[in-house]
């Protein structure tokens, strides 16, 4: 017999960015992700524009990468595939009854900020924008569906990346929170669930990986002053969020992993623990505590950061804790300080391959334990809340006399909602389940859609082939049950 709760909530997650096409439609302005190409496992996304008269383009996801001075252009001869995504933007209506014929009881999905604020500085919002979210929620709400709701996941106006240079400018604060206010207002009695910020730790991971961990000081100190300004916001949003409709769950998002060290040399156990510390609790701490931790001294020193922090700001953070914890988990990694074996490779991958574990193509580890010894840890630090809002197998799907036999994917699902099961009978206040691209989508690092996760398969190929149609893979069917019986079944 499971141990959720009777009113757990199951379901899927998606972003705006990654499903809903219509990049130019109903008002909408350009995002990053507009101007991003596809890549794939061997070679980068680009995000393309234009300096000094001239063309160009630079590896990279987030506006930051830009040169300075450049502006964002989308050129004819490259292909962006968030511009028609898997258009959910025109089939809404069909994805939402597709999911409530699976039962989900919850919809995690993002709100694209350009569709809102087509630049991010507009005094009024866009009518249109608002108009078509209110529709998408009233339709879950119409299927029994709960909206989880992502305020930014990768999904900056262009605009206001090109102004204020990936957030290092302290106005991006309160565009933000007037962003995040607006919404409260609009949809207070539609949406009571809501994330700040998606994986906002991803910043400070993907320095990790750059150049095997070759970051300049230069990189870290813009990366810190980002992430201040979004505790700012996020805590400011939430105070204000709380005003609006005290019934409102708030909650962070981190894109979760644990850290084994390699061998059972102590000085692996250590870089285990800083690595865990940098990449996890430091973002955690200053969400879920409302304060930075005890070891952030260190990592600022560790590469000359001056952090800028305003009167007010500290205060700000430790008024808007959120209500909730909740974070993506797809692998762990394993830290060494020795010359071993095979370095893992993918996004977030980090350190040497785990001998006892098994990788998937894209050089992911399956690892449920790891999910449950991080539910159990953060339980135990925090005491909020918890929901697992991402999780899955990226695998390239076959498709057969009209479906999928994605057995594989059943099987890492299973095994990950088991440790979920375990993790709750230990006592961790686990509140839903969201797996990540329940419909298949674009895939946010490589921008592929042969990256495939969802229980509906969607014919659409990495060059933007396919006549769009929806179908049902066995594990539509599987998951099916798994909700009926609220995780008896699996």
């Amino acid at each position: 017999m499971a141990h959720f709760r009777k009113d757990f909530l199951w379901g899927g997650a998606v972003a705006a960015n990654q499903v809903e096409g219509g990049y130019n439609e109903g008002g909408k302005g350009l995002s990053v992700t507009d101007i991003t190409t596809a890549g794939s496992l061997e070679s980068p996304r680009y995000l393309t524009y234009t300096l000094d008269g001239k063309d160009g383009k630079v590896a990279g996801m987030f506006a930051s990468s830009l040169p300075k001075g450049a502006k964002g252009k989308i050129f004819d001869n490259e292909y962006y595939p968030n511009h028609v995504a898997i258009d959910f933007y025109h089939h809404y209506k069909e994805d939402i009854k597709m999911f409530a014929d699976m039962g989900f009881k919850v919809f995690r999905t993002s709100i694209a900020w350009t569709r809102i604020f087509p630049t991010g500085e507009e005094d009024k919002p866009n009518q249109e924008g608002l108009d078509f979210y209110r529709r998408v929620f009233e339709e879950l709400k119409k299927n029994g569906i709960e909206p989880l709701v992502t305020i930014s996941h990768y999904e900056d106006p262009l605009a206001l990346g090109e102004k204020y240079n990936d957030w290092q400018d302290r106005k991006m604060i309160d565009l933000y929170v007037k962003y995040a206010t607006t919404l409260f207002k609009e949809y207070k009695d539609l949406v009571k669930y809501w994330l700040t910020f998606n994986e906002i730790n991803s910043s400070l991971m993907f320095l990790k990986m750059v150049g095997d961990g070759n970051a300049s000081d230069e990189d870290y100190q813009k990366a810190y002053q980002k992430l201040h300004h979004q505790f700012v916001a996020s805590a400011k949003a939430v105070v204000e969020g709380h005003k609006i409709n005290p019934d409102f769950m708030i909650g962070n998002m981190i894109a979760g992993s644990v850290y084994y060290p390699g061998t059972p040399d102590p000085k692996d156990v250590l870089a285990a623990r800083y690595e865990e510390e940098l990449s996890q609790l430091y973002c955690a701490d200053a969400q879920a505590k409302g304060e930075y931790p005890s070891f952030a001294k260190r990592l600022w020193d560790e590469h000359n950061v001056h952090l800028k922090i305003e009167d007010g700001d500290l205060e700000v953070m430790k008024e808007g804790k959120v209500d909730m914890y909740t974070f993506s988990y797809y692998m762990s990694n394993m830290v060494t300080t020795h010359d071993v074996g095979e370095k893992a490779k993918g996004n977030f991958s980090a350190g040497t391959r785990n001998p006892y574990l098994e990788y998937s193509e894209w050089g992911w580890s399956t690892d449920p334990d790891g999910l449950q010894l991080y539910l159990e840890k953060m339980y135990d630090r925090y005491g909020i809340p918890m929901m697992v809002v991402e999780n899955g197998l990226g695998a390239v799907d076959k498709l057969e006399d009209g479906t999928v036999h994605d057995d594989y994917r059943i099987d890492y699902l299973r095994k990950h909602i088991k440790a979920m099961d375990k993790a709750v009978e230990h006592g961790v206040d686990l509140r839903a389940y969201t797996t990540w691209g329940c419909i298949d989508c674009v895939s946010a690092g490589t921008g592929q859609m042969s990256k495939r996760y969802g229980f509906i398969y969607v014919d659409r190929d990495d060059k933007g082939e396919g006549t769009l149609k929806r179908l049902p893979k066995d594990s539509y069917y599987w998951y099916q049950k798994v909700i009926a019986s609220n995780g008896d079944e699996l």
